[in-house]
Formats: structure tokens, sequence, C-alpha cells
């Protein structure tokens, strides 16, 4: 969400950020329902004012034995036009809302400009993509000639973009998460949570889902909504409250099944389960004091690397352009990890900068150090990582000639000692 004292200050500035974003300029049509708001606000200001002094005339009539009755009327009257008055202001307010609310986050002044991935910028690269004297074979590939990954049983369960997981790869996509949030709590700082994985509307409008991407979540029959992420839950625990600044960095990491529609996403990954509609990942959420955020952003990211580091899969990082910025993110870098089946890479972590944008919609806040001053905090969120996309890039990266798989050394305590998948 934006603060209309900032865009009151400069509109110039705003639609130049807008523009960023491959928006018009949307000061003007904001400037004016504010403009309308506030001169509303101001007559029933003056009404409550002459209410108030209509109060003190009564009761001084009263008191002297007088007629009220004509000064009461007034009173009612005046009763009637604020109330009119209120509702306008309301009715505007809502306006400037739902205008508000679905304006993406203003990008970070060193987020390169472009229209779409393909202006995205090679950060930094990791590691080599392994040579094969074989051609590698595609973990869906892998995983079916193992028996071991059952895409038609999964079918008949639940339809497309759905898989089961058999034997040695169940445990491997088990040891995967438990490893990882294993690393964020001993060695990075992160404290461990378990979430809902059913949220209100008011947790999904927080994290800035609603109203923008409701075609992209499931919603249950009662009204409330599964997670895509525990971004979600993890964030809004922040929401309404006011954190004092000692607490920050509040820093928090969770293993949760995930589910999104993949709205738009058909004829896109469909063999195999690089795109599913439900899938577990280890979340980091980090809620910190504005003059930290950027270099919590850092600091969430080399948390992300050190997992693939850990397991020795090939990576890049990639400064996300303008125009592949998610919506409620400043500033974005994208994790992709090689996958020599597919012979290219994809995307396994995305951390975000999302400053003050998510905690304005939930009203998040921290006091100073004096006791008094209020402020918004920052939020970030980091993937760390997508297991099912880890545990593609382990099958296909550790695969061998005879079609078994390696497990990588950081695994095995979590795989009783299994050195080797099949074979």
């Amino acid at each position: 969400m934006h603060d209309i004292r900032a865009i009151r200050t400069d509109p110039a500035a705003f639609d130049a950020a807008m523009a960023r974003r491959g928006l018009g300029a949307q000061s003007e049509a904001i400037l004016a329902l504010d403009a309308s708001r506030r001169a509303t606000l101001g007559l029933l200001q003056e009404k409550q004012a002459k209410r108030n002094e209509l109060s003190r005339d009564i009761g001084r009539a009263k008191r002297e034995g007088s007629e009220t009755e004509e000064l009461e009327a007034q009173a009612v009257s005046l009763r009637v036009e604020m109330d009119l008055l209120q509702s306008q202001a309301d009715e505007v307010d809502a306006q400037i809302k739902a205008v508000l609310e679905a304006l993406p986050n203003i990008l970070a002044a060193e987020v390169p400009d472009g229209r779409d991935e393909s202006a995205n910028v090679v950060a930094k690269t990791w590691g080599q993509p392994p040579g094969f004297n074989i051609v590698p074979r595609q973990h869906f590939e892998l995983g079916e000639a193992l028996g071991l990954m059952d895409f038609a049983g999964a079918a008949k369960l639940a339809g497309a973009r759905f898989t089961v997981l058999r034997g040695a790869l169940a445990r491997l996509e088990r040891a995967l998460g438990q490893f990882m949030i294993d690393l964020h709590t001993t060695e990075h700082g992160y404290e461990e949570m378990v979430v809902p994985s059913l949220v209100n509307d008011a947790t999904v409008y927080g994290t800035s889902q609603l109203p923008k991407f409701a075609e992209d979540l499931f919603r249950t029959t009662d009204g409330r909504w599964l997670i895509p992420t525990a971004e979600v839950p993890l964030t809004n625990l922040a929401g309404g409250e006011i954190t004092p600044v000692a607490r920050l960095p509040w820093r928090m990491t969770a293993l949760t099944d995930c589910f999104r529609s993949e709205a738009g996403s058909a004829g896109r990954d469909t063999r195999g389960m690089l795109r599913q509609h439900q899938f577990r990942k280890v979340e980091m959420v980090s809620i910190v004091h504005p003059e930290e955020s950027e270099a919590e952003h850092e600091r969430m990211t080399r948390c992300a690397e050190t997992v693939l580091e850990r397991l020795g899969l090939p990576y890049r990082r990639m400064v996300l352009c303008a125009g592949d910025t998610g919506f409620g993110a400043a500033k974005t870098f994208d994790l992709e990890v090689w996958l020599p089946g597919q012979g290219a890479w994809r995307e396994i972590s995305s951390c975000s900068n999302m400053r003050g944008f998510q905690a304005r919609r939930m009203n998040a806040r921290f006091r100073a150090a004096d006791g008094k001053t209020l402020g918004f905090v920052h939020s970030l969120n980091g993937s760390g990582l997508a297991v099912g996309r880890a545990l593609i890039a382990v099958m296909e990266t550790y695969q061998l000639a005879d079609g078994s798989i390696t497990v990588p050394e950081v695994l095995r305590p979590y795989m009783g000692g299994l050195e080797r998948i099949g074979g």
C-alpha cells in the first residue's frame, strides 16, 4: 500500500515510479479523490464545531429554564448533515483505498529497467554445470524408470499437476526439507515456526495477494484460503502489532505445503513436477527496521545460496528488472539452478525486499528506542528453498549412467546413510 502523503508531496515522482512499472500517470486521479475527501472532512469538522456550540447553548438554556426546542431541532438537523458527510467521506476513502491497493510497489532505484525476464541481469554465478558422457535425462524420466515417481497415480487421485513419490525419492524429498530447515535454524538465526495452511481474507490481503491475485489461489467453501507460501502467515504475525525495536530483526522460517492454482500457466511445464498445484517449500521471512532492509535482503539471499552450495548445485543470482519484479516487491533476487536434463537455468528461489509496502497494508509498526516514535517495519521474504525443485535439481545433477542417483553427502544423515538410489 502507498502513503498518500508521499503522493501529495511529490506526485511527479510517484507517476515516474508507476511508469517504470508500465503504468500511466496515477497521481492526478488519486489527488482529486484525496482533495474531495479532505474538503468533506473539513465541512464535517465545521458541522461538529457548530454542533458542539449548540450543545453548550442547549445546556445553558436548560440551566436558565429557557426553551430548547428550536436549538435541539437544529442539533438533530446537524446530526443528519454530519452523518451524510461522514458517509460521503467513507465512500471516497473506499475509492482511494481501491485505487492504491491495486498499484504495485515502488521499485528500488537500482532495479534495472526492462519489460520482461529477458532484461534481468546476472549478478553472480556459482559452480559449473556438470559434464556427462551420456545424454542427461529429465527428472520425470529418472523417477518413472526407478518406479519411484508416479504421475498417473497422482492424476487418478487429484488431476493434472500433482505427483506421488515413493520409497527413496519420498525420503529424499523429506530429507531436503529437513536439511534446509535445520540449516536456517541452527546456522542462519531463523526461528522455526509451524503455521496454519488455511488463512482468512485479512491475512491474504496483508501480503498483497488480495484483491489482485485471487485467481492464483485456492479458496475453501468456508471462505478461507490455502496458503500459496508460508510468507503469508509468517509475515502477518507482525500485522496489527507494534514491535519493540529491540526485537528487530525478527527472522522466521517454516516448511509448509503450498498451494497455487497456476492460473495462466496452461501449457507450461506440463510434464514432471516443476510446476505443481501442491508443493513443499521452506520460506524465510524477516521483519526489520527500515534502515536494515537492504542489508537483510543480501543476508537472506546468501542464506538461500548457502543451501545450494551445500548441495553442490550450480546456480546463478539474477537481479529482476522492472517488468519482472513482483507486484509487492521493491527489489528481487532470483536464484536459478542448472537442470542438466533440461539444459536450462530454472528459478528455485526468489528473495524480495518489500520495504514498507506490506507493513502499511497490515499496519505492522515498530516502536523506536525512545519509547514514543512509531514507524512502519520493512518486510522481506525468500524461498530457502522450493523443495520439489531442489529434488529435481538433485536428481538431474547427481544422475548416473545406469539411471541411479547419488545422494549428496549433506543429505545422507537424513537418509539413514544411503549413498545411492537405484542401480
